[in-house]
């Protein structure tokens, strides 16, 4: 597989897996955007991308990718001119949309710029805004129907001597786009971008990314990804981060397991493990710390944590590595918990 360096950041043939994310302010507003930035890479989002409706907007991505500490990438719709003023104030990499960018000779005047400048373009398949008549000549299969969309495109774009690509293939369908990454995967060697376009408010949102996201990643395929949520753009990139985190591609990090609780639950064990999980959830060491309600789930079938309690009338037992060291009363429980995993993440 081809990889495509974004700044200095490489996605694609085996790197890590990148997350991004999208502002929700106008770029326009320079100060708020770069601040949103800042909060955005400390939560660890990768690359961000902002909406460029207008010339203001594009002179702006002038200032905002200066200021940036991430690559910049510049969401480029109908207006093909925005993307060359994008390219010419420093972006790091264009999103186009070939469904309403204006035809094949637009999309080469940017390839040109983009290829002249060494900046990368993401090729962005939306399921939604498919060129007129494609669905219909793919007999209305809307997964080949992309696939085939972004193929015309990279023949466009390898035809100007462009090869510096990346792919998505997104629907709000889920089962849709799991389909269309798929074929993509079999096609094509450029880096692919996940993601499920559209996917709804937090709840759902994450469920639906999860699902179409989780399922690609989880047979190898996709190279970075981007949770759409109706939301702050914060609550993406946890999102993301979870998602990696759950099929190991995400480097060291605390692995938090905890049972829902049964009747035999006797400690208030919800309020404990989320304030277990505020304290400690973004601690960058690996270790699996659990949080169990009875003596059922832990610390025998916890057994492989490295450090937990198991709940019992009104007080816990601490254990390690499936080895009981002492008891602690409930109101101290999350307070001795965190400390000792502070503990073993010191190396002590």
């Amino acid at each position: 597989m081809k990889s495509v360096k974004i700044r200095d950041t490489i996605i694609g043939n085996g790197a890590k897996i990148a997350i991004q994310s999208m502002l929700n302010v106008p770029t326009t507003d320079t100060g708020a955007a770069i601040d949103c930035i800042l909060r955005l890479a400390d939560e660890g989002c990768d690359i961000i991308r902002l909406a460029v409706p207008d010339a203001a907007a594009a002179r702006a991505m002038k200032e905002i990718t200066a200021a940036s500490p991430i690559p910049v990438v510049a969401d480029i719709h109908f207006d093909y001119r925005l993307a060359l003023a994008c390219i010419d104030n420093g972006v790091d990499k264009i999103r186009i949309n070939p469904g309403n960018l204006g035809g094949a000779d637009k999309a080469a005047a940017v390839a040109k710029a983009a290829n002249a400048a060494k900046v990368p373009i993401r090729i962005g398949i939306n399921g939604g805004s498919l060129e007129k008549g494609l669905l219909e000549r793919c007999g209305g299969d809307l997964a080949l129907a992309m696939v085939e969309s972004a193929q015309g495109h990279i023949d466009i774009l390898n035809r100007c001597d462009f090869d510096d690509i990346v792919l998505s293939m997104k629907s709000s369908d889920v089962k849709t786009t799991i389909r269309a990454y798929r074929l993509a995967h079999e096609r094509f060697d450029y880096p692919l971008h996940l993601g499920v376009t559209e996917a709804g408010t937090t709840e759902s949102g994450i469920v639906k990314s999860a699902i179409g996201i989780g399922a690609l990643l989880a047979d190898g395929i996709g190279d970075t990804i981007r949770v759409s949520l109706t939301d702050d753009p914060i609550e993406e990139v946890k999102a993301a981060k979870l998602i990696l985190q759950s099929l190991d591609l995400y480097g060291d990090y605390v692995n938090i397991v905890s049972c829902p609780t049964c009747g035999r639950t006797k400690i208030d064990l919800i309020s404990i493990a989320n304030a277990v999980r505020r304290e400690i959830g973004n601690l960058p060491v690996k270790l699996k710390v659990a949080v169990m309600g009875c003596v059922v789930n832990g610390p025998g079938e916890a057994a492989d944590a490295d450090i937990g309690i198991a709940g019992g009338d009104g007080c816990a037992v601490l254990f390690c590595r499936g080895k009981v060291i002492r008891k602690i009363p409930e109101d101290k429980i999350t307070e001795e918990l965190v400390a000792e995993v502070l503990r073993l993440a010191n190396g002590e």
